[in-house]
């Protein structure tokens, strides 16, 4: 959901959207203490382990899925609740054991569902789930809401999948949306998560511990969503691959929202394939989410298929010059790696795209559906907060925990707007509509594969009292136009981690992650983090 990054330099006036500070490495462990974990019955390392790896290993029996749900538990205990404590872990399922044991035993007795049979996964505290864990989105005001009735259907389909809920991850508290002033990755209930490679430096959000819990090896993939670079942004300043895919992809019912008009879920993973088998486990129709109904038509049964390293040969691919110039470091980094896409086999064409006609209109179409979106979720879940109002009630009786830092305008100025038949949401629809013509114009014109840039800025320092700083992201050009966008590792500047995004039109992943998989076997940029306390000032 929104990161806090904006489209240029530009950024105090939406600051909603520039890349999030996170609140210092003084956070708060979390409030649900991490389960025992129980001592696995292999000697193996889960650090870096693919999906692929990890199947492997289950199917020849090194392990089972029991043992990797000890792994997994025990690394978060020593990396994320003691160690270096990156807090990107809101809490851990009490179930996680049971539900292995008995995946395990179903792939015993009948075999395996598929790459992720009794894989751990972290999903973010915002996907409902019908079990003993919570659904929060950070906050306190949801502590005490009765559990949702039903799973998510994105959780639903992990666990068709086989996959095991490890638990949830920390987040920008209401997605980023409560304050213009936030700091990423800072959440009432889970306090602050720190950035891996530096720890005084912001992990971006809003799925911020969605994307440290990865880079940390502290699950296998997990699940992010995303209103406005809150997946792609998180991804790139962690060192890891994020995929935010077309606007219907993959359903939205039981996640806590923003905007029927430009949220969605997706995968976040250490590597390309990762994310393409993942994204084929999520993705695909549900009655309850209109936005859907696409998906059957548009959607592939494997999205791993023709990764083959050799997807840049032939490929036409616009360079987004506005986004090249603005960060001297970044420029460094992606210079190379636009050299390495010329050398894969990729044509590229210099090109440009401007934000700046839909960038107020993106805010007015967020905050009137976040208004209509919201009571409709809390309506339904049921609780003392019943609506947006009472949530900024329970905020302001709670202001010493809920608002130490930043304060709530954002929800304040949500709650002015009336319904979404009003001339000022109809405007702002319309202009941003034109966000999608102009990607497809684009392409059109040139010939394109795919547009490409550098995601944004590296990591800045966390700051809670001023909150974000400012930063520069290409992610609202897809945000808006609701098209899918892919960031992955593209080297690094001072030890922190940059991403180079490649996104395009409506349903074009298949493509976008064949293009994705080429770059990363060519430049094999992803590193594990090393947990300095602050960035290396050696370039």
């Amino acid at each position: 959901m929104p990161t806090k990054v904006a489209s240029t330099a530009v950024l105090d006036r939406r600051g909603f959207l520039a890349t999030g500070l996170a609140v210092g490495a003084v956070a708060a462990a979390a409030n649900v203490p991490i389960l025992a974990a129980e001592p696995p019955s292999a000697t193996f390392s889960v650090e870096e382990a693919t999906l692929d790896e990890l199947r492997a290993g289950l199917e020849a029996g090194r392990w089972t899925s029991k043992d990797l749900v000890a792994k997994y538990l025990a690394r978060i205990r020593a990396v994320d609740e003691n160690g270096p404590g990156l807090h990107a872990v809101i809490e851990v399922n009490p179930d996680a054991f049971a539900l292995a044991e008995g995946l395990d035993e179903e792939r015993r007795k009948t075999g395996s569902r598929g790459p992720l049979h009794g894989i751990p996964i972290l999903i973010k505290d915002n996907l409902d789930t019908a079990d003993r864990m919570k659904t929060t989105a950070g906050s306190l005001a949801l502590l005490d809401a009765p559990a949702p009735a039903r799973d998510a259907f994105v959780v639903q389909k992990l666990r068709e999948a086989g996959a095991v809920i490890l638990g949830k991850t920390n987040l920008s508290e209401w997605a980023n949306m409560r304050s213009t002033r936030s700091t990423s990755g800072w959440s009432g209930r889970g306090r602050q998560t720190c950035n891996p490679y530096a720890l005084d430096r912001s992990p971006s959000g809003s799925s911020s511990g969605s994307a440290v819990a990865v880079s940390a090896n502290l699950c296998a993939v997990a699940i992010g969503t995303e209103t406005d670079g809150s997946i792609v942004s998180p991804a790139s300043v962690n060192g890891i691959v994020g995929l935010k895919p077309t606007l219907g992809l993959v359903s939205r019912s039981g996640i806590i929202p923003i905007s029927q008009t430009q949220d969605t879920a997706g995968p976040m993973t250490r590597t390309v394939r990762d994310a393409a088998l993942l994204l084929t486990a999520i993705a695909g129709p549900d009655p309850l989410d209109r936005a859907t109904e696409e998906a059957t038509r548009q959607r592939s049964l494997d999205y791993a298929h023709g990764l083959d390293g050799k997807g840049l040969q032939g490929a036409r691919l616009g360079v987004l010059s506005n986004f090249l110039g603005v960060h001297a470091h970044v420029d460094r980094v992606i210079h190379p790696a636009l050299e390495a896409l010329r050398t894969a086999g990729a044509t590229l064409v210099q090109v440009e795209l401007k934000s700046g006609a839909f960038e107020e209109a993106e805010f007015e179409v967020l905050i009137y559906d976040f208004k209509a979106d919201l009571n409709a979720y809390l309506a339904d879940r049921g609780g003392a907060v019943k609506d947006l109002a009472s949530l900024i009630a329970f905020n302001e009786k709670h202001r010493d925990k809920e608002m130490p830092f930043f304060d709530q305008e954002t929800l304040v100025k949500t709650q002015t707007k009336g319904p979404r038949t009003e001339d000022n949401y109809l405007k702002a629809m319309e202009t941003c509509r034109q966000a999608r013509r102009d990607i497809e114009a684009l392409c059109d014109k040139h010939k394109l594969d795919a547009l490409v840039a550098p995601t944004g800025s590296t990591a800045w320092m966390t700051d809670p009292i001023n909150g974000d700083a400012s930063g520069f992201s290409c992610s609202s050009f897809a945000a808006v136009a609701g098209t899918p966008h892919i960031t992955v590792p593209a080297g690094f500047a001072f030890g922190l981690p940059v991403g180079l995004s490649f996104f395009g039109r409506p349903w074009s992943e298949i493509r976008l992650l064949q293009l994705a998989y080429a770059f990363e076997q060519r430049s094999k940029a992803r590193r594990a983090p090393k947990y300095l306390k602050t960035a290396s000032l050696k370039a």
